[in-house]
């Protein structure tokens, strides 16, 4: 652990040399990252599971995703597209007449990083946001997550010895710790950007912060998201038993606690599909340790409170749950009640349990579905000869990624990645996840008729990197 500000004034002398790193030396920095996280991997795993209680089998692949990613950024970094290099050389006869105009894109410069309680790897001190920010160039200061303290301050004692033997300049990397830290940590001249996940009152806390600067920077929240899922009566009808087994195991998945998890699932009126889902569940389910005693007695609150409304009942499971312990809930209600009060009860309930609504029809469901306000996924489960653009479109309109026929817990690594929906999902149009995460902690620089001496390698006439560019309009 560093003190915050010995970590900010070490990060702000650390970008004069982040921001003129090349590629290489960056993919090095990640890379060695990764080999080291991959060579402790029993103690962290070990570590992880004592202070999370997620099991070592789901914590070896979550360690095995985190050090992927790191490499998956170093392949990115190398290969430029991220930059969107874009030259647009004299046109004198262009109305108005064109400079040469060059445009990149550059680091921020330090950012803050805020763990995750529910992935100790993948979204803690080395995660995506770590990984993509040192991608770019952007030092990093990671507060860490109070939920796994020692994984936590073992995982930045391994990251800053590999990057230091990697060859990174002295505060690229910092690991600081407590609730007041944090928010000083955002507030903090030298910050330009702060990735966070976590809860919605936390993270519209300092998202206000962050705002609120005499400075503004971008917060870049993932915060709350129900992932609403919608069954067609054909698709009810053909194979019920197959997406209650489906629904059961992914809002159980990890003790319900997956900001994946899928909160609200519409189905016919009739359908009988809140029992089979129960009968699945059993009337006592075995309660599992959650991450922390805290989401454990919000999760219990969260459904007395909704099993409390007029018109839901409680369909499987017992709503009374052990102190420190999540077991499984599956509620029902009618799309009518929840179109009367869609605040309460399209709000998130962090735990393994969901939400079964009965509709009328397919146009009921999606005026509920529209209630719900931004989400992370949206899930349509239909039939190959079913017409679903209608049910596309809205949800398209309120989550960042659409499913077809399958369960939103998990998110693959890759280019093509969007985890982050309209708000209250997240605070930003960016993805968390994926090689474009890069995005958050860049900003565009235009040259304008600049010598060529004095233009980033990556504007100069003959790409001498060889990365892609947009040349006079044309990419390449």
């Amino acid at each position: 652990m560093t003190d915050l500000e010995t970590a900010a004034a070490a990060a702000r002398r650390a970008f004069a040399a982040t921001v003129a790193s090349t590629a290489a030396d960056r993919a090095a920095w990640l890379r060695a990252v990764a080999d080291t996280l991959d060579a402790h991997g029993d103690e962290l795993v070990a570590l992880a599971d004592e202070e999370s209680h997620l099991g070592t089998a789901r914590l070896t692949g979550e360690l095995a995703r985190t050090t992927n990613q790191l490499r998956l950024f170093a392949d990115a970094v190398l290969e430029g597209s991220y930059l969107e290099a874009t030259i647009d050389h004299v046109d004198p006869t262009a109305i108005p007449p064109r400079p040469d105009l060059r445009r990149i894109l550059r680091p921020l410069g330090p950012v803050a990083v805020f763990s995750a309680s529910n992935f100790p790897f993948a979204f803690s001190v080395a995660g995506g946001d770590t990984a993509s920010a040192l991608a770019v160039g952007c030092p990093v200061i990671v507060k860490g997550h109070s939920a796994h303290p020692r994984l936590s301050a073992r995982t930045a004692e391994l990251v800053a010895g590999a990057l230091a033997g990697a060859g990174a300049p002295d505060g690229v990397f910092a690991h600081v710790t407590g609730r007041e830290t944090g928010v000083a940590l955002v507030q903090h001249p030298e910050i330009r950007a702060v990735g966070f996940t976590g809860s919605l009152h936390g993270g519209r806390a300092l998202f206000d912060l962050a705002v609120g600067r005499p400075d503004p920077i971008p917060f870049y929240g993932e915060l709350s998201a129900v992932n609403p899922v919608l069954i067609t009566k054909a698709a009810s009808d053909a194979r019920a038993d197959e997406l209650a087994a489906g629904l059961v195991g992914s809002f159980t998945l990890g003790v319900g606690q997956f900001c994946t998890n899928p909160g609200v699932v519409f189905v016919p009126a009739g359908s009988g599909f809140a029992d089979r889902v129960a009968a699945l569940v059993g009337d006592a389910p075995a309660p599992a340790p959650m991450l922390t005693d805290g989401i454990a007695a919000a999760f219990a609150d969260g459904l007395a409170g909704l099993a409390a409304h007029p018109g839901v009942r409680v369909a499987g499971g017992s709503v009374a749950q052990q102190a420190a312990t999540g077991s499984a809930v599956v509620l029902e209600t009618d799309a009518a009640t929840v179109l009367a009060d869609p605040q309460t009860l399209f709000t998130e309930c962090f735990g393994p349990s969901t939400l079964v609504v009965e509709y009328d029809d397919v146009d009921q469901a999606l005026a509920a579905i529209a209630r719900v306000g931004g989400s992370l996924t949206a899930t349509v489960h239909a039939q190959p000869d079913e017409e679903v653009s209608a049910i596309v479109a809205v949800l398209a309109e309120i989550a960042g990624r659409v499913l077809f026929a399958g369960w939103p817990t998990g998110v693959a690594v890759s280019w093509a990645q969007q985890h982050g929906g309209p708000w209250p999902s997240t605070t930003s149009i960016h993805t968390s996840v994926g090689m474009t995460a890069m995005r958050r902690f860049l900003r565009p620089v235009a040259f304008q008729d600049a010598p060529e001496h004095a233009l980033p390698p990556e504007l100069r006439d003959g790409n001498p990197l060889g990365i892609p560019r947009r040349v006079d309009g044309v990419l390449g």
